[in-house]
């Protein structure tokens, strides 16, 4: 049996960008620096790592895998629903729940990123958990969780099944406000990123007062991406840190396929097609970093807003008063999303660690100290 873990401790030697000094983009981040500054979510991961690296055999190993759980509020989305909506730039990939998400408009339950094989017992766990954490309340008479997936099997045995519903449990127990892991946790234990160890990364803006003052947070489950096209603050790191510098794990695909899953908050009273805008808005993001959404990639973005709370639940033929900003003010909160996003992969690479795996393959971590030599050298660093 793989071991359990809740939020490893932060590898040594591992920074996250700005404790670099990093500073992607002009705007300010939150306390946290993650989708955990916009008021009421919660983070939590499961994270499975299991066996010595080496051959792959199903069932037993090696396990690099793992689930991470969003909640988007303190009460019941399901009962206290948000405006949402999301975007696909490449669909090689899957998110449930988003049939109703797009028909409704609405998130009504936690989401969740894990590995491609294990969608549907993420999914049914969420419904498992939910009966049994009724509180007194009857259960929500149906439910279509929003779980969303990356491809492990480059360093997992992910035909194995591993991740369980147990896992799905103990990461909605730890969920929390407050800084977010990032790296090799929960659903992003196995990733690979532009040819480096990817996994979870996560950060956010804040806009000045006088366009708002609200939060944008992202968090990303960072699995694509060809070396050679890797950007950091338009900087071309992959061209300068190349295979013959850090090896790639293996035979990568020559078009960079993968897939990201990104994962927007806000405070901001939006209407869900103005969520399903800020969505799309985090595949510039991928752009400047120097993914190309390929054909084999599944590049899918959700956004939320928090701030109807309490509006949405609402039964029966009467009017409701929602409150929503005007378009005309959403375009700071487009470049929140893109920053917030952009520098959420770079923390996923910036916190992940070196991880060997099935067949004994090795993903190499991002070496800091090279990033922060190839920045100053184009002057982006002092």
């Amino acid at each position: 049996m793989a071991d359990r873990l809740a939020d490893p401790a932060p590898a040594p030697g591992r920074q996250r960008a700005r404790d670099l000094g990093i500073h992607i983009g002009r705007l300010a981040p939150g306390p946290w620096n993650a989708i955990t500054d916009v008021a009421g979510v919660r983070v939590g991961h499961t994270t499975r790592i299991a066996g010595p690296a080496g051959p792959c055999v199903v069932g037993r190993g090696p396990v690099r895998t793992g689930v991470t759980v969003i909640l988007p509020h303190a009460g019941h989305p399901g009962r206290d629903p948000l405006f949402a909506g999301y975007h696909v730039l490449n669909g090689n990939g899957e998110m449930t729940g988003t049939i109703w998400l797009e028909e409704s408009g609405l998130l009504t339950t936690p989401i969740a990123l894990t590995n491609t094989h294990s969608v549907g017992v993420v999914r049914d766990a969420l419904i498992r958990y939910d009966v049994a954490h009724s509180g007194g309340e009857p259960a929500v008479a149906w439910s279509l969780p929003v779980v969303a997936e990356t491809w492990d099997g480059f360093l997992s045995d992910i035909n194995g099944l591993h991740v369980t519903p147990e896992d799905v449990f103990a990461a909605l127990d730890a969920a929390a406000t407050g800084p977010v892991a990032e790296g090799c946790v929960g659903g992003g234990t196995g990733m690979i990123c532009h040819g480096f160890k990817g996994g979870i990364g996560t950060a956010s803006r804040v806009l000045d007062a006088a366009a708002g003052g609200w939060t944008v947070g992202a968090l990303v489950q960072a699995n694509y991406g060809q070396r050679a096209l890797l950007r950091v603050d338009g900087v071309p790191v992959g061209r300068e840190i190349g295979p013959e510098v850090v090896p790639l794990p293996g035979v990568m695909p020559a078009d960079g396929a993968g897939s990201i899953i990104v994962v927007l908050a806000t405070d901001a009273p939006l209407l869900p097609g103005q969520c399903r805008r800020l969505a799309a808005r985090a595949g510039l993001a991928v752009g400047r970093m120097g993914g190309v959404a390929a054909n084999s990639s599944g590049d899918i973005f959700l956004a939320f807003s928090t701030a109807n709370r309490g509006r949405l639940g609402t039964s029966g033929s009467a009017p409701l008063e929602v409150h929503m900003l005007p378009h005309e003010a959403l375009t700071p909160l487009f470049e929140a999303a893109i920053e917030a996003t952009e520098e959420a992969i770079v923390n996923a690479l910036c916190m992940a660690t070196t991880m060997a795996g099935a067949e004994g393959r090795t993903a190499h971590a991002l070496p800091l100290d090279r990033l922060c030599a190839v920045l100053r050298y184009y002057r982006r660093l002092a």
